[in-house]
């Protein structure tokens, strides 16, 4: 129970990256007064928690009336994953999601902790991902309410994040940011791959 709790924990972190959004939060959040500010950084986190909690609840459920197996949803998350993964080791992922936070903000300036913070930022297509894998075998037992309990730590770890965003840009700089992007990318790749993996191991054991 320990070691699912620990891969799961982990798997999640890597996906949402709380110190790679803070940039993001900073772009959001530009301009506004330190109040506000603060209700942002407050507020987006639950929302997201909100939205990963309804998928880990019933998103099986709704794959069972799509007739969406869960080594199909294996495979397909692990792959992409594995393109979030690609895009923080070779591409500018904190760059990018600032620049389409600071276009949102222009767009949605009414309530940017909704959109794009908490979607598709935090409880984005990688996200809801892996929680979907995540709960798929997990039942409605210990293993669902520790995983609730992850998704509940992981977005807490966005909101101090967010409320110390300004401290931890200045801290890493651009090439702290750039490196520990592409670590952690290098981290999810593997997890995406043992995914994918894990999808094709079950049909072949369904097939023989």
């Amino acid at each position: 129970m320990l070691d699912f709790a620990l891969s799961a924990f982990v798997t999640l972190l890597l996906v949402v990256d709380p110190v790679g959004l803070a940039p993001a939060f900073l772009a959001a959040t530009g301009g506004m007064p330190d109040k506000i500010k603060r209700t942002v950084a407050l507020r987006a986190p639950f929302i997201a928690a909100s939205i990963l909690v309804v998928i880990a609840l019933a998103g099986n459920w709704l794959l069972r009336q799509l007739g969406i197996g869960i080594p199909a949803f294996q495979i397909a998350g692990g792959l992409l994953l594995f393109g979030v993964s690609y895009q923080m080791i070779f591409g500018d992922r904190p760059h990018r999601e600032a620049r389409e936070a600071d276009k949102a903000t222009a767009e949605h300036a009414s309530d940017v902790a909704v959109f794009p913070l908490a979607i598709p930022m935090m409880a984005g297509p990688g996200a809801i991902a892996t929680t979907l894998l995540l709960t798929g075998n997990a039942g409605y037992g210990a293993r669902l309410a520790i995983i609730i309990a992850i998704v509940f730590a992981v977005c807490l770890l966005c909101m101090l994040c967010f409320v110390s965003a300004s401290l931890i840009a200045r801290t890493l700089g651009r090439t702290g940011n750039a490196v520990l992007s592409r670590v952690l990318g290098m981290l999810l790749a593997a997890y995406s791959v043992q995914f994918v993996i894990n999808g094709i191991a079950a049909v072949r054991a369904s097939l023989s």
